[in-house]
């Protein structure tokens, strides 16, 4: 949906208005035979003419790896690698493998926040000002605000100077107080609940919220509240000073830099040609530090742990059924105007019929979505974000295998 980085400050507006679319028995012998090799699940319709669709458009984009799975009682679960995991190399990537999952921790921020309302420790209504001081309209801005993007609070991600600290210190570390003075810095857009603007400010704030509340480090209420009861080995929020990433993971590619991409992620013609003809490498971002996106992107995980975790975010088993149908509910169309425009919530995006949401920084964009009705679960990510063009990479496979799904 959206992404969390300066290049990513519309986390979600983008991808949002993207994606509006045997052992037998026999008497005994000397010796058993050797056990047959397991046989590969059959391949469902849906994806013979998909396979290569994916294979075109991740080559058009120019994407060094990526990993599609989709999982469907009704149509066949499937999935697929592209690509390698070094630019230019021959390690193909793996499903398994770990990788940055920007704006969709957003969606843990926001679970974990609901988690302690159905708890009686938090109130939606609840004044920010409450829990985090010298906020902008901060008396006037509720919980509720925050969650659904519609606080007016400005958005750090745009501000030149972060984009310039990036660009100048990649390694460099933030704390969440920095962030929010960024923003802060910048007068309110809107008053809070007459308007909508996707902005990560609100989501750092939600953090220091939980911290607060719960008198823990927001890593250890993740882990404690969703990785572990989901089974999530392969998930982690990392601390503000690594840059680490689980292995087996792909390295991280982008073109371009934090300012040169501020106004626009579509890079000058002259840029596109060369990366496209092979003269212009992509700039390895792995070990940038993501601790500019904290609570509102700085997480890590797989595609099989983000395909359990958004089952049950849409699906319901992490809140209350009273609440969890609240969530769902909230979801409103980001464009009043248009009510068939992708829709956001209580800290959860709506595209078509999956919930889910999606995520990017500089070197990996990814997609996770859920449709609690037809029980269909898709999740992509791609080691290369933005694409040159300052397509979403991810974002438009999930976009490709959505319409095989959902083709009449």
């Amino acid at each position: 949906m959206t992404s969390t980085g300066p290049r990513h400050r519309t986390l979600l507006a983008v991808a949002v208005a993207a994606l509006l679319w045997a052992t037998g028995c026999g008497a005994p012998v000397a010796a058993a035979p050797a056990a047959a090799p397991a046989a590969d699940p059959p391949v469902p319709a849906y994806a013979a003419d998909l396979a290569p669709r994916l294979e075109a458009l991740a080559q058009e984009m120019l994407v060094t790896g990526a990993v599609v799975l989709v999982r469907s009682p009704e149509l066949g679960d499937w999935s697929t690698t592209i690509g390698t995991r070094e630019h230019r190399g021959t390690e193909p990537v793996q499903l398994g493998d770990h990788v940055r999952v920007g704006s969709n921790t957003k969606t843990w921020t926001g679970t974990v926040v609901l988690q302690l309302v159905d708890e009686g420790r938090l109130g939606l209504d609840d004044p920010i000002s409450t829990y985090v001081p010298d906020v902008p309209n901060g008396d006037a801005i509720t919980l509720a605000h925050l969650l659904s993007m519609r606080s007016g609070l400005d958005n750090y991600t745009e501000a030149l100077e972060l984009n310039e600290a990036m660009d100048a210190d990649p390694a460099r570390s933030y704390a969440p107080q920095e962030l929010l003075d960024m923003a802060f810095r910048r007068p309110p857009l809107y008053p809070p609940g007459e308007g909508y603007n996707y902005s990560n400010t609100n989501t750092v704030l939600l953090g220091l919220v939980i911290e607060q509340v719960t008198g823990n480090p927001v890593a250890e209420e993740f882990r404690t509240r969703l990785f572990a009861p989901l089974g999530m080995d392969g998930s982690a929020f990392p601390d503000r000073d690594s840059a680490a990433l689980a292995d087996p993971h792909p390295r991280g590619y982008t073109f371009g830099g934090n300012v040169e991409t501020i106004d626009s992620l579509v890079l000058p013609d002259d840029v596109q040609a060369r990366a496209r003809a092979g003269t212009l490498a992509p700039t390895d971002v792995t070990d940038a530090n993501p601790s500019w996106g904290w609570t509102a992107g700085a997480g890590i995980s797989t595609a099989e742990d983000l395909a359990d975790y958004v089952r049950a975010l849409a699906g319901g088993g992490l809140l209350g059924p009273e609440l969890q149908q609240q969530r769902l509910d909230s979801v409103r169309p980001v464009d009043p105007a248009d009510p068939a425009s992708p829709g956001y919530g209580l800290g959860l995006a709506r595209f078509g019929t999956l919930y889910g949401h999606s995520g990017e920084l500089p070197g990996f964009n990814s997609f996770m979505g859920h449709d609690p009705e037809r029980d269909i679960t898709v999740v992509t990510w791609t080691s290369l974000a933005p694409s040159v063009d300052g397509r979403g990479p991810a974002v438009e496979l999930a976009k490709a295998v959505i319409g095989a799904l959902y083709a009449p």
